[in-house]
This record gives structure tokens, sequence and C-alpha cells, in this order.
């Protein structure tokens, strides 16, 4: 019982324990440190106020480790680059949506080439009368051959569509 005794105490008073408190207390500071600069980076990403950036990187430094939980708790879901990447893409959504044609009649989508309505026949272009070629109702001139439009009577937009 005594031999055992001795040998904790042995092992209790080993001088290499100061070593390995050191290389520990290193350890902990290194990764508390590595966290604080993980939250400055990933602040920057997703928060566009610099204050508030600030803020979190300090709270990340001033209470180690749980400054950083409490920062990756209340930090914003998305980053920076995806809600302008989302933005980017509504905006081009929205304008091909407003690209696209309509009948002004019944409302119905209409592809650019058409010249009438399928649906209530309204008649959205008119045609050359040199090249065929279909024309917008506000042009004056055939872009395509040159020729002076004649504005055409809904009679002829109406005798296309049936023909």
């Amino acid at each position: 019982m005594d031999n055992a005794l001795q040998s904790i105490q042995d092992i209790i008073g080993w001088q290499g324990w100061t070593l390995v408190w050191y290389l520990l207390w290193f350890s902990v500071v290194v990764l508390w440190l590595s966290l604080v600069f993980w939250t400055l980076k990933d602040a920057r990403k997703r928060i566009e106020d610099g204050l508030i950036t600030a803020v979190a990187v300090a709270t990340s430094l001033v209470f180690p480790f749980i400054g950083t939980l409490v920062y990756s708790i209340l930090r914003p879901p998305e980053y920076l680059a995806d809600v302008r990447e989302r933005e980017l893409e509504m905006r081009a959504m929205e304008q091909e949506l407003r690209g696209s044609r309509v009948c002004p009649n019944c409302r119905e989508s209409v592809r650019d080439d058409y010249i009438v309505c399928p649906k209530c026949r309204k008649g959205l272009r008119t045609v050359c009368s040199s090249c065929d070629r279909p024309l917008e109702r506000s042009w004056k001139i055939c872009p395509y051959c040159a020729t002076d439009v004649v504005s055409s009577a809904p009679s002829q937009v109406t005798e296309i569509a049936r023909g």
C-alpha cells in the first residue's frame, strides 16, 4: 500500500506536468484566437454593417468560446453573396416576365412572332405588304425591306386571322 501511494506521489510530483499544463493552455488560447478569426471572416461574409461585425468580433474576443457560440446562433442565415445572387435572379426573372408579350384584349400570353391572338383573334401586328414579315403596329417603315407601312384596316387583319 505504501508503494502505491509513493507511485501516485511520484506521478503528481513529476516535473513534466508543468510543460503539459503550458501546452494545454497554449492549445486553448490558439483555439480561442482561431474562433475569433473565424468569427471575423464569417461576419464579413454575412453582415454589411462594419459596426455590427466589430461588435461580433469583440464579443468573441472578450468572452472566449461563449462569444463565438452566441454569434453563431444570432448570425444571419445567408451569405451576402447569396443574397445578391438571389436578388439578381429575381430581377432577371422580372425582366423576363416584363419582356413576354400578352394580348391587349384577352391578356393571353402570345409569342413574339404571332400576328393575331390565337384565342380572341385580335390583331397584334400587321404584315409588310412587300416582304410579308410581321411588323409592330407603331412602326412607320418596315425595318427589313424599307417599305413605308400602310396602316391596314381591321378587316384585313381579320382576313389574315381567318386565312
